[in-house]
């Protein structure tokens, strides 16, 4: 995995970098992802919060109520439109990091599906990855 890594929005108003490895990359089957994305699904690289910094720009937010009920602030480039980040919806030290933003998206394999109940029936999943009706399990404390 490429670190620091480097993304942006298609009309170049915004840029930023990532000084550490995701810990998870996903596919987000969700209703709200669904919407965000335009189609099937969304890819995401979680990545501590702290770890991202903006280079260029500013990116404007949408909140809403994901399918948990949890508050999601979307966040993308006001002028292209394109999706960039979503923070809430995970504890706050993470966020998400749209991958089709990144400069670089071929390192970013996706390791599991969650929100599995809301997948379109056209959409193609790869069978050997784990698969999650709704959100992954928390930990047992």
């Amino acid at each position: 995995m490429p670190v620091p890594f480097t993304g942006g929005c298609d009309c170049g108003a915004i840029r930023y970098e990532g000084s550490a490895a995701p810990i998870a990359v996903l596919n987000c089957h969700c209703r709200n992802c669904q919407r965000s994305s335009g189609t099937g699904f969304t890819t995401v690289a979680v990545v501590p919060t702290d770890s991202l910094r903006l280079l260029r720009g500013t990116p404007r937010q949408h909140t809403s109520t994901a399918d948990s009920g949890n508050e999601v602030k979307r966040e993308f480039c006001p002028d292209c439109g394109t999706p960039l980040f979503a923070r809430g919806g995970i504890p706050s030290q993470l966020m998400a990091i749209k991958v089709g933003s990144l400069d670089d998206p071929s390192w970013c394999v996706p390791t599991l599906d969650i929100w599995t109940q809301s997948a379109q029936p056209w959409t193609t999943m790869n069978p050997a990855l784990p698969k999650f009706p709704k959100n992954i399990p928390a930990p047992p404390h």
